[in-house]
């Protein structure tokens, strides 16, 4: 258990818990309330330069903040309907261009999801802050618990922008060889669409926020299973960055600077219909592995034979980064086959 989630235990366990409320703690991305025979989901997320987003293009950055808000509940399988956040701006640095920037990166993902702003809070400091908060519908929710052995495992988009964001920070400040590669920024995915169609599949989702390993194991221990990866969309930048620096590729799959995609699970006898309409929607999907047994944990491609079995590394658990990416790459190097 990592110390994030030790202390969130003890929140839990001295604040009164709504009668309302459908799901236990940790089961869903989303909280499920029902009100008035009505299932409702409810999220909040907090962001800061802590969190790796570049914030050099505003519009960029309103964009990225408030995809990462409703990620939750497109996890869950819900349809946003209210959004509210609390800004705290830099008073250096925002000004009235910029927040006006800022302002309409999130209209235009509120216009996307047809979500209505409900109002908000504002701070000035010397660094900025965003906290969002979603309410949303949803007539069959989705949450982390239903995934079973033989079990298909599938995720959104590609893997790597997010991690190299981080890593952009702790390497590119040396004098790194070769240091003239297009890096690509992280421009997150709204995959609203895609959240509409997997409601009628998937046996359990997840958001790949903290990574993807991160999900999967998340998925894999609630519900007492293990899994087998077997396929990863590496993006092609993220593959030449992790040349660049002399690191395994893995390790995209490994940090928890993530992309927001979604990672979820369908039944194996829904496969063929579940590719033929997502073809017909031109929606496209990865499969990455398969739901196995809870005494394995693999990443077993071309490229990689990893056990992960006794991985416990959580970010959350170190001050500094170069400890945590230490560890990471330490893990690789013990487990690796």
């Amino acid at each position: 258990m990592s110390k994030e989630t030790e202390i969130i235990k003890k929140i839990i366990d001295i604040l009164p818990k709504s009668e309302c409320l459908q799901n236990k703690f940790f089961e869903s991305d989303a909280e499920i309330l029902n009100y008035n025979n009505k299932n409702l989901l409810f999220s909040i997320d907090e962001f800061s330069q802590e969190d790796f987003f570049s914030d050099d293009d505003p519009y960029e950055l309103g964009k990225n903040v408030s995809i990462a808000t409703i990620s939750d509940i497109l996890a869950s399988g819900g349809k946003p309907i209210f959004y509210a956040h609390s800004l705290t701006i830099d008073n250096e640095k925002w000004d009235s261009k910029f927040i006006e920037a800022f302002t309409q990166g999130i209209a235009d993902v509120l216009k996307e999801v047809m979500a209505g702003f409900i109002g908000g809070d504002l701070g000035i400091s010397q660094l900025w802050k965003y906290t969002g908060v979603v309410i949303a519908e949803a007539e069959n929710p989705i949450t982390r618990i239903g995934a079973a052995e033989g079990n298909l495992i599938y995720m959104t988009g590609q893997l790597g922008a997010g991690n190299i964001e981080a890593a952009k920070k702790l390497y590119l400040n040396n004098n790194l060889p070769g240091n003239n590669l297009s890096l690509p920024r992280l421009k997150l995915n709204l995959r609203y669409k895609e959240s509409r169609f997997i409601n009628k599949y998937a046996t359990s989702c997840i958001d790949s926020s903290d990574g993807v390993l991160s999900a999967i194991n998340t998925i894999s221990d609630l519900n007492n299973v293990g899994f087998e990866i077997t396929k990863l969309p590496y993006s092609e930048e993220g593959i030449k960055f992790c040349e660049l620096i002399s690191q395994p590729k893995c390790l995209l799959f490994m940090g928890e600077c993530g992309e927001y995609e979604l990672v979820f699970t369908i039944k194996k006898e829904d496969k063929d219909i579940f590719i033929r309409e997502a073809n017909s929607n031109q929606l496209s999907f990865t499969q990455i592995g398969v739901i196995q047994s809870k005494h394995q944990k693999l990443l077993q491609t071309e490229d990689d034979h990893i056990d992960f079995i006794k991985y416990k590394v959580s970010a959350r658990d170190y001050n500094d980064i170069s400890e945590y990416l230490t560890e990471l790459i330490n893990y690789v190097k013990n487990n690796r086959k």
